[in-house]
């Protein structure tokens, strides 16, 4: 099965170009109120380059913003030509190519250590299945790195996105806090716990 559904496909294609303006508080992001934002980036980067280098595979890598900081040899894939070809420019010994999730395109136990930024969220229940199927075959650690429930948004929502150009697009997406993604995913601690984001490390062995 493939997983994310055309429209989110087609959306996170389409937001390429301006989609580290959400990172760095630029573009439409820039009058956003969002305190202690660049500290919590800060802070998450940092708990990335202190892991022990590790054979990684990044899934949905999408521009490397975060992947280039990951320590070890990287494979980057992500299903938007248009990250990846801004995420081979950042990471230019990396090997990044245009990829699937589900099913992933790599031999059972190729990697040590498999991260995704910002895509579990997106993942409905049966999809969230397939996908963590996947990582268990490929990897023997998995971290996923995604948006923590803060006061501005509830556990799950459907989101209308507005881009740049004024089109609007339909994305799910789930946000979480640190005990509670530890519990869905049957284990593991968190790497970072802040007020936008949370990392969390499990052993898939």
């Amino acid at each position: 099965m493939s997983v994310v559904d055309p429209g989110m496909r087609a959306y996170y294609e389409a937001r390429a170009a301006e989609y580290d303006d959400w990172w760095n508080g630029t573009g439409k992001f820039a009058d956003r109120a969002r305190p202690g934002w660049h500290d919590d980036v800060r802070g998450l980067i940092a708990a990335l380059e202190s892991m022990p280098a590790a054979c990684t595979l990044d899934v949905a890598c999408g521009t490397a913003f975060l992947g280039r900081h990951l320590p070890g040899a990287i494979t980057a894939i992500d299903q938007s030509p248009g990250m990846v070809a801004i995420a081979a420019s950042r990471m230019p010994a990396a090997d990044v190519r245009v990829g699937e999730a589900v099913p992933l395109p790599f031999a059972d136990g190729a990697f040590e250590r498999l991260t995704t930024g910002h895509f579990y969220g997106h993942l409905r229940a049966d999809e969230r299945e397939a996908f963590l199927a996947e990582a268990r075959r490929v990897a023997t650690e998995l971290v996923i790195i995604d948006t923590a429930l803060h006061g501005d948004h509830e556990p799950e929502e459907e989101q209308e996105r507005v881009l740049a150009d004024g089109t609007r697009h339909r994305v799910y997406k789930r946000f979480f806090t640190p005990e509670a993604l530890v519990d869905e995913l049957g284990g593991g601690a968190p790497i970072f716990a802040g007020t936008y984001f949370v990392a969390v490390r499990v052993d898939l062995r």
